[in-house]
């Protein structure tokens, strides 16, 4: 089930408000758990048992990492355990018929790809229960002793399937002591609806030329479409997955809780290291505590820093699918982020600011030319084509026309959105004008979100989710 879906906007989330608000502070937990396991089971009804054995050994082996009450090696075994479940989850799943399929490639073997169904979310709930039995371990926070609670935090359905990677420590205090108010809930509303506007209005309407543009053929194409379709996918991802994690953390703002930010206008940096800053901070972030960190850093000189920093960013590009495109952008990120580290950041400081705007954009958006193609042969087409190796012309004057005329508003919008202006117009007039900023404008503008993302939901069958399937 799909935010951006009337089934969810209607009659879940609807049905869910209710009962929560219903019922007494001891049983909200419960609640929350009841839905989100519905939520869940909605697409995955099997796999939903698969996620509650995810949660019955994280809520083992983090008592058993109690360090203050286990001593010896238990602690350190309980730990490995939680370590090999979620990682071998996570292999067998998503990436058993990946290897198979090199293996047969590589090998000349024979060897059938089993018939294995992703579980929807597992990247994103393996990572959570895996980072509440280190942090256990780590002494940074107590072990959750009462089940309902850690399983109402792993399945809570607002981050469920495509996060932002909630920490438990973010929100261990929340699950039994948040505090539910009418300012916080019409917070969350607002939040929910410049997330719902930017999937259902911008991700969607941009997606629907990149999907047009990709599957033209040759003949049609040209190297501006080409670039055309690129930049296209480069809006859409953004405004697809900021807007899922902003209907998330408006949505935890309906239910008393507080997540932490996920994207910070990641298209306004100036360095492939600020972007970094900026776009899918809980999954960065997650890397760095539990990966960079644990490896040595920067702490054991320059050349382990350079091979600390390779491996998470092959790790990274790893972790969003099991295809060979996903690596190649994580290890291209990983060796721009090196260069930046070692000597290019200085050179940059030294350019004017529109140089360096352009050049993080270029370079962004040739990582979302590989990110974008999971066909390998479809990937170097594609790049042929951009860069007038395809036997392209520059401009197709039919083709070229028809998407511009009708795109090119769409494209000046997605431009504007992707910077902070409506923010800090937001701010400057519930400044000066609170009162009709917070009771008019405000209110009014949520409402034509909502009511012109409904009519988009209405009447349009093009709505993918991209990280949906990760």
């Amino acid at each position: 089930m799909l935010f951006s879906s009337t089934t969810f906007l209607f009659a879940f989330l609807t049905l869910v408000l209710i009962g929560y608000y219903a019922v007494p502070r001891k049983f909200k937990n419960a609640v929350l758990l009841l839905f989100s396991l519905v939520f869940y089971a909605w697409g995955e009804p099997i796999y939903v048992f698969l996620m509650l054995g995810s949660i019955a050994v994280a809520y083992v082996t983090g008592l058993l990492c109690d360090k203050e009450k286990y001593k010896g090696k238990l602690p350190l075994v309980s730990m490995i355990s939680a370590i090999i479940w979620n990682m071998g989850l996570l292999l067998f799943f998503k990436y058993t018929n990946f290897f198979i399929t090199n293996a047969n490639s590589l090998f000349d073997l024979n060897i059938t790809p089993l018939k294995l169904t992703l579980p929807i979310g597992i990247s994103f709930y393996s990572f959570q229960t895996l980072s509440y039995v280190i942090d256990v371990y780590k002494g940074e926070v107590r072990p959750q002793r009462n089940f309902l609670n850690l399983a109402t935090y792993v399945t809570l359905f607002p981050q469920l399937i495509a996060g932002p990677i909630v920490r438990y420590q973010t929100i261990e205090d929340q699950l039994s002591g948040r505090k539910e108010s009418l300012e916080k809930f019409a917070r969350g509303v607002k939040r929910f609806s410049v997330g719902l506007g930017k999937k259902v209005i911008l991700a969607n309407n941009i997606g629907a030329l990149f999907d047009e543009i990709s599957k033209s053929p040759q003949s049609e194409l040209s190297v501006a479409a080409s670039w055309m379709g690129i930049i296209a996918f480069t809006f859409q991802i953004y405004f697809d997955f900021s807007g899922y994690s902003d209907m998330a953390i408006g949505l935890g703002n309906m239910f008393g809780f507080n997540f932490l930010e996920n994207f910070k206008y990641p298209y306004v940096s100036d360095s492939i290291t600020e972007f970094w800053r900026r776009w899918h901070i809980s999954l960065s972030s997650w890397f760095r505590d539990y990966v960079y960190i644990p490896l040595g850093g920067n702490r054991k000189g320059k050349v382990r820093q350079c091979f600390n920093i390779m491996i998470v960013w092959f790790l990274t590009g790893f972790w969003h699918g099991a295809n060979w495109n996903f690596m190649i952008w994580g290890v291209y990120f990983g060796i721009i982020l090196l260069c930046e580290k070692l000597f290019l950041l200085k050179a940059l400081g030294k350019l004017p600011a529109a140089a360096r705007h352009i050049y993080a954009l270029f370079l962004i958006i040739i990582g979302w030319g590989i990110f974008a193609f999971e066909d390998t042969s479809e990937l170097i087409r594609n790049f042929k084509n951009m860069f007038g190796l395809g036997g392209l012309p520059l401009f197709n004057g039919t083709t070229d026309r028809f998407w511009l005329a009708n795109y090119w508003m769409l494209f000046v919008i997605l431009i504007i959105a992707s910077l902070p202006l409506f923010r800090n117009i937001g701010g400057l007039l519930s400044a000066k004008k609170p009162a009709i900023y917070g009771c008019i404008i405000e209110p009014l503008c949520v409402a034509f979100l909502l009511l012109v993302s409904t009519a988009y939901l209405a009447s349009n069958s093009f709505n993918p989710f991209l990280y949906f399937r990760f």
